[in-house]
C-alpha cells in the first residue's frame, strides 16, 4: 500500500491524514480502520493506543511450501475471521514470506491489519538496506511494527545501541514514517532481553513491545514469564508471546494441549498471542481457542505447570534456549551487519 493510497483512506475513514510518524505526534490518529470480528479477542498493545487481535499470525510459515496461492488464502482467511496482528520477518524463507504476505494484504486487505516485521541488522547501513527489501515485498510505505530480530547475545544491545547503530536507523525510519512502533524479539535468556532494557533506558529510548517465549514450560527455566514480563509491564511496553509449542517440542512432551497451551498464553498479561500458522486446520485450531477463551484460574494455571514441571527442567523441550536450532542469525552471521 503506497503512501498516498494510505492518506486517502486514512482521510476517507476520517481519520488524520499524516503519515510521518514521530514521538511527539498523537499516533492512536493515525490507526488504520481495523474491524473486530465477533469470536476474536481485542486488546490493547502496551502504550500505543493500539487494538490488536490477541491471536497474531506468525510469518514463518507463510514462506514454506511451493503452493504460494494456498498460503495467501491462509493469510486472507485468517484475516477474514479476525486476526488483525500479522507477524513476518526480513529473514523467513530468504524473504519469501514478507513476498507471500505482501500479495495476501493487496486488495485492501493491508487496511485492515496491524502489521510487524522484524530486521536482524546491527548497523544503521544493514538494517537500512533490509527495511527497504522489507518494505518492497510487503507491497507497502509503511509498516506499524519494526522490530529487532534475535536479539540472543549478551552484545546485541551494544551493537544496536552503538554510534552507527540500527537504532539510529530505527528512528529515522520512524520520523520519515516508514515505520510506526519500534521493538524487539529474542528467545535465548531472560538476561539478554534485560539488558537489552537497561540499555534503551541508558539511552533514554522506550521500546514499544517486547516479543518472547511465553509458554507452559518456560515458567520452570530461564523464564521470560518471571523475570522480563514484569519489568516490560511496569514500563508499559505491550508484551507479544510466542513459542507457544517451541516449534511442535513441547507438544512432543506430551504434557498438554494445543487448545489449553493457548489459553496459558492468552491468560498471561500480554497483548498478543503469535502462533505458527501453515494450514486451514491450524487456523482453526487458533481461532477455536478464542473463542472458548476463558482466563484460566490460579489453580487450573498450578495445576497445569505441574503437570509440565518434571519435563522442562532442563530445558528439553525448549530448543530455542537450549540449541541454536532456531538461531537464524548465528548460522547466518552476516545478516547483523
Amino acid at each position: 500500500m503506497l503512501r498516498r493510497d494510505f492518506i486517502k483512506s486514512a482521510s476517507a475513514a476520517g481519520i488524520a491524514s499524516t503519515v510521518s510518524a514521530s514521538p511527539a505526534q498523537n499516533k492512536a490518529s493515525q490507526a488504520m480502520a481495523r474491524q473486530e470480528a465477533p469470536g476474536m479477542i481485542y486488546r490493547e498493545l502496551g502504550k500505543t493506543g493500539e487494538r490488536v487481535s490477541a491471536i497474531g499470525m506468525g510469518g514463518a510459515h507463510i514462506g514454506g511450501g511451493a503452493d504460494a496461492e494456498s498460503k495467501i488464502r491462509l493469510v486472507r482467511s485468517g484475516v477474514d475471521q479476525g486476526i488483525t496482528f500479522l507477524d513476518n520477518c526480513w529473514d523467513y524463507s530468504d524473504g519469501l514470506a514478507e513476498v507471500r504476505m505482501g500479495q495476501a494484504l493487496r486488495d485492501g486487505y493491508r487496511q485492515k491489519v496491524f502489521l510487524m516485521t522484524k530486521m536482524d541488522g546491527r548497523t544503521k547501513e544493514s538494517y537500512n538496506k533490509q527495511l527497504e527489501q522489507s518494505l518492497g515485498r510487503l507491497q507497502t510505505d509503511m509498516i506499524d511494527l519494526v522490530q529487532f530480530h534475535e536479539v540472543i547475545r549478551m552484545e546485541d544491545p551494544d551493537r544496536i545501541f552503538a554510534p552507527g547503530g540500527a537504532i539510529e536507523a530505527a528512528v529515522a525510519a520512524r520520523e520519515a514514517g516508514k515505520i510506526r512502533y519500534i521493538g524487539f524479539t529474542g528467545h535465548k535468556d531472560p538476561a539478554v532481553h534485560l539488558r537489552m532494557l537497561e540499555m534503551a533506558q541508558k539511552h533514554n529510548f522506550h521500546f514499544d513491545t517486547v516479543q518472547m517465549p511465553i509458554n507452559v514450560m518456560d515458567a520452570h527455566f530461564r523464564s521470560f514469564t518471571k523475570e522480563v514480563m514484569p519489568v516490560a509491564l511496569k514500563q508499559g511496553i505491550g508484551v507479544l508471546a510466542m513459542k507457544t509449542f517451541g516449534s511442535s517440542y513441547i507438544l512432543d512432551s506430551k504434557t498438554v494441549e494445543p487448545i489449553e497451551a493457548l489459553h496459558y498464553g492468552l491468560t498471561q498479561p500480554v497483548s498478543v498471542v503469535i502462533t505458527g500458522i501453515d494450514s486451514p486446520k491450524i487456523l482453526e485450531q487458533a481461532l477455536t481457542a478464542a473463542k472458548t477463551f476463558k482466563p484460566l484460574s490460579e489453580d487450573q494455571i498450578s495445576a497445569l505447570l505441574a503437570k509440565t514441571k518434571d519435563a522442562a527442567s532442563e530445558g528439553r523441550y525448549e530448543l530455542f534456549k537450549t540449541s541454536n536450532h532456531f538461531d537464524g542469525t548465528a548460522a547466518n552471521p552476516k545478516w547483523l551487519g
